[in-house]
């Protein structure tokens, strides 16, 4: 039987188990909608802009229940798409992105929507295709997915010229999915006793973890509890060991890390590093010096020695080269005494820094360890929080307990500003079970804060908290010390409940603490009846993270003494003159 282009690849996404795809219809893919239309297990999501689709097929992604995949125009659906093609990239996170393209059998010049999308998506995706021929409609995006979930996982891109999901084609033989055989560990046994002598004759071990462990947490813990060692986390790692281990520190590396993580891997001589590039943020703009002996597991061999040498570079699966490590340390002394004073001294700091929080005054708004006591406290375990980025990002990281792998995301490496709105849809509707909330800053919920409907047409019962304070505050603070002034990075008032009721979500506002538990117990009520929520925190931001002053310090230190003098004296000046 003659088939159409876009049956086929309807028929490769079926047998791939996706369920949504999302994006927008155009007229070079309203052959492929329409195919999706009439299938039994595929649901095509309308979005209001495919930066926005992207974001949540990110999301679906991330909660591990399928590749998230994108059905856009091509050229504009493909450069509104590219944040969070980029996010994904960077991150590490699978995803499938499926274009029209203009037609290959006219021969005319300056079609409409005629771009090389390939050129422009080849610094952000792991693999290209253009389908030629009918009988590679299958067989590609079996290929393209195979690429995307395996090895360092990440964003794929298929283009399906018009001409070709219109037609009908000769019949083809179509192939049934072969998934990719899993990868052999790359780290050698001799690596791997090197690794485990290291660990073993170390005083004080520790461990830091970013996503590319997030399914290797039992690994993780097993491997703690038996060296006692501590454990930090990237921000996305926050998903990789649950903060519910007594063994759990927090977020960051050095100066800009919580005083836990701080305090804990102050004399770390041997660090155990999984599923992280040290990048930029979780090492508070590289401010943290490592220890000679570091051992570091990845499945990206390109990681070891980018930022800082490793002694050991162990490539592969987190979880199977952790047990494999955890095999080769064998019995261990000395792990049950490290790990009883470490768990004292952990438990301690977080106290303290939690009380230090409470003790702020939030001069008749919110305080932020008020609102993250009261959410943790009425959100199951399970629960999915999705922060966007800003401030309030690093107020989920020192705040928030996650308790489960996969319970958190936010736009890490790209650092996209948008993410959270679309990204709570997209989790949703990934894992309809699961109670799905969003924190998100006044800032970038502009940005995407349309997509909220699309969470009303999908019956998507989710809540978002707006942490409104009336700035870029990340920016704003950083702007402060430095300059004294605040340069477009104060923003304009929008008012939330006419954005919520145009939208047709509901609207709570949590003035002050004395609102805290009882708004945030009434939007969760209200999203798990079905209903999506729009919560307008007004929030005190008066107190900075860890993060924000580390980061500061930091940056100002790389500074000549000239520089140094210049820049506080300008603040200073500015100050004293208004």
């Amino acid at each position: 039987m003659q088939r159409t282009a876009a049956s086929l690849a309807r028929q490769a996404l079926e047998q791939l188990g996706v369920r949504h795809t999302f994006g927008i219809p155009g007229v070079h893919n309203t052959e492929l909608y329409d195919q999706l239309g009439a299938s039994a297990s595929i649901t095509p999501v309308l979005v209001a802009h495919e930066c926005g689709g992207a974001f949540m097929a990110d999301a679906v992604s991330r909660t591990g229940a399928g590749i998230g995949t994108l059905l856009i125009v091509p050229a504009a659906g493909v450069t509104h798409a590219a944040s969070g093609i980029g996010e994904a990239f960077l991150d590490g996170i699978p995803m499938l992105i499926l274009a029209g393209g203009v037609r290959r059998d006219t021969g005319r010049a300056y079609q409409l929507h005629d771009m090389d999308q390939h050129a422009l998506l080849a610094p952000i995706t792991k693999g290209r295709w253009r389908v030629e021929r009918y009988e590679d409609v299958v067989p590609v995006i079996h290929e393209a997915y195979r690429l995307a979930t395996t090895g360092e996982p990440g964003p794929v891109f298929v283009e399906i010229p018009v001409n070709l999901q219109l037609e009908a084609g000769p019949a083809v033989a179509v192939p049934e999915f072969a998934p990719a055989p899993a990868a052999a560990p790359r780290a050698s046994p001799e690596e791997i006793a090197r690794a485990a002598a290291m660990l073993r004759e170390a005083k004080h071990p520790a461990i830091f973890c970013g996503w590319g462990a997030v399914d290797a947490a039992a690994e993780l813990m097993a491997i703690a509890d038996a060296l006692g060692a501590p454990v930090s986390t990237t921000l996305q790692g926050l998903s990789a060991f649950p903060a519910t281990h007594p063994l759990h520190a927090g977020f960051a590396l050095g100066p800009a890390a919580v005083p836990a993580v701080e305090n804990a891997l102050r004399d770390c001589d041997c660090l155990l590093a999984v599923g992280t590039r040290f990048a930029e943020i979780p090492t508070g703009s590289y401010g943290w010096d490592p220890p000679a002996n570091l051992v570091h597991v990845d499945i990206n061999p390109k990681v070891f020695g980018a930022n800082y040498p490793a002694a050991v570079g162990l490539e592969g699966d987190a979880r199977t080269v952790l047990a494999d490590l955890r095999a080769a340390l064998g019995p261990l002394t000395g792990g049950a005494e490290r790990a009883r004073d470490a768990t004292a001294r952990i438990a301690a700091d977080k106290l303290r820094y939690r009380e230090e929080w409470r003790a702020h005054d939030p001069k008749g708004r919110v305080n932020p360890v008020r609102f993250f006591d009261a959410l943790r406290a009425r959100l199951p375990d399970d629960g999915i929080v999705v922060a966007d980025d800003g401030n309030h990002t690093f107020l989920v990281a020192e705040l928030m307990p996650i308790h489960a792998p996969r319970c958190f995301f936010s736009p890490s490496d790209f650092n996209s500003m948008g993410y959270c709105i679309p990204a709570v849809v997209g989790a949703k509707l990934a894992r309809p079970e699961r109670t799905v909330v969003g924190i998100v800053g006044d800032g970038a919920a502009r940005m995407t804060g349309l997509e909220m409907a699309t969470a009303v047409a999908q019956k998507a019962g989710v809540a978002w908290f707006v942490f409104n304070d009336g700035e870029l505050a990340q920016i704003a603070q950083a702007q402060e010390t430095p300059y004294n002034r605040k340069t477009c990075t104060v923003l304009p008032e929008l008012d939330f409940e006419g954005l919520a009721r145009a939208n047709r979500v509901g609207y709570r506002l949590m003035r002050d603490d004395g609102d805290v538990e009882r708004v945030i117990g009434d939007a969760l009520a209200a999203a798990a009846g079905g209903e999506p929520v729009l919560v307008d925190v007004r929030i005190d931001y008066s107190k900075r993270t860890r993060f924000t002053d580390g980061v500061i310090r930091t940056n100002l230190k790389r500074f000549g003494i000239a520089d140094q003098a210049r820049l506080v004296g300008r603040a200073l000046w500015r100050r004293i003159t208004g």
